[in-house]
């Protein structure tokens, strides 16, 4: 099924609008949240077909929403794509065991954000 619906979720309100403008440039509709119990009220109200997910957050960090995430049976179709500043190959490995299926580094390339997007269609 072609993703349509994302949900970008981050922290940083200069990222949401990079993202979001990024995003929306490419056809893609964007709905933002900006900590983890703004995410999961989101995902009540309308499944994206894919999540980009900050690590970094006050509150529940992206680590702990992503396993909740993909262990809810209501969204465990959803692919979680991290997209951090953390860098090193630890994170990226803890990532993936807490659900996610891929992992992007910021600052993010946009031919690389939209090929693991389409990894997905």
């Amino acid at each position: 099924m072609p993703i349509k619906k994302i949900l970008l979720v981050d922290d940083s309100k200069t990222e949401l609008h990079y993202m979001s403008d990024l995003l929306a440039k490419r056809g893609y509709v964007v709905r933002t949240a900006e900590n983890g119990e703004e995410a999961m009220r989101r995902l009540g109200e309308d499944k994206p077909d894919l999540i980009l997910m900050d690590v970094v957050m006050p509150g529940q960090n992206g680590f702990q929403l992503t396993r909740s995430i993909t262990r809810d049976p209501r969204f465990a179709a959803v692919p979680v794509i991290m997209c951090t500043s953390k860098n090193q190959e630890t994170d990226k490995v803890w990532g993936m065991r807490q659900g996610a299926r891929d992992y992007i580094v910021k600052p993010v390339d946009a031919d690389e954000l939209m090929t693991k997007i389409h990894a997905f269609d």
